[in-house]
């Protein structure tokens, strides 16, 4: 991914300008990388997960979306280029339809879910976890992968 501009603070529109080669978040509008792709094991955790909740929320007004789905957090009633905060958690429950649109999530999912990896642990477990508390995320599950097949 090429980043045009070398800038302390990024915002949305910085983020929405970048090409799509790559899955990166913003938090405080410094620059995450999602780099590496999430592995086999985490993928089946994550679909496993998934398939659950939309079973148990299906003719219920939440959703169920899972990454990349643009979260953007802190951001109620402000321009593009003041949201600093855009995350894709692993899986997102939204209730609110009203926050939905095109690109994603206006706004606190009431459930948020990220399935740990190596690489993603010191992230999950304090910066979001942090970030979602702020925002106002009702609930917010961490999961482990086991190690066992």
């Amino acid at each position: 991914m090429v980043i045009p501009d070398k800038k302390d603070i990024y915002s949305y529109a910085d983020y929405l300008s970048w090409d799509e080669g790559g899955r990166i978040e913003l938090i405080g509008g410094v620059i995450f990388n999602m780099s590496p792709t999430p592995s086999r094991k985490h993928q089946q955790v994550l679909r496993e997960l998934s398939t659950a909740f939309s079973i148990f929320l299906r003719d219920k007004e939440c959703e169920v979306f899972f990454a990349p789905f643009d979260v953007r957090l802190l951001a109620d009633n402000k321009q593009d280029e003041d949201i600093n905060n855009v995350v894709q958690p692993d899986l997102s429950i939204v209730c609110d339809q009203e926050k939905l649109d095109d690109r994603g999530c206006n706004g606190a999912p009431d459930m948020i879910i990220e399935v740990l990896s190596p690489s993603s642990v010191k992230l999950d477990r304090w910066k979001k976890y942090h970030l979602y508390e702020k925002a106002g995320v009702k609930e917010y599950w961490l999961v482990i992968q086991s190690t066992n097949q």
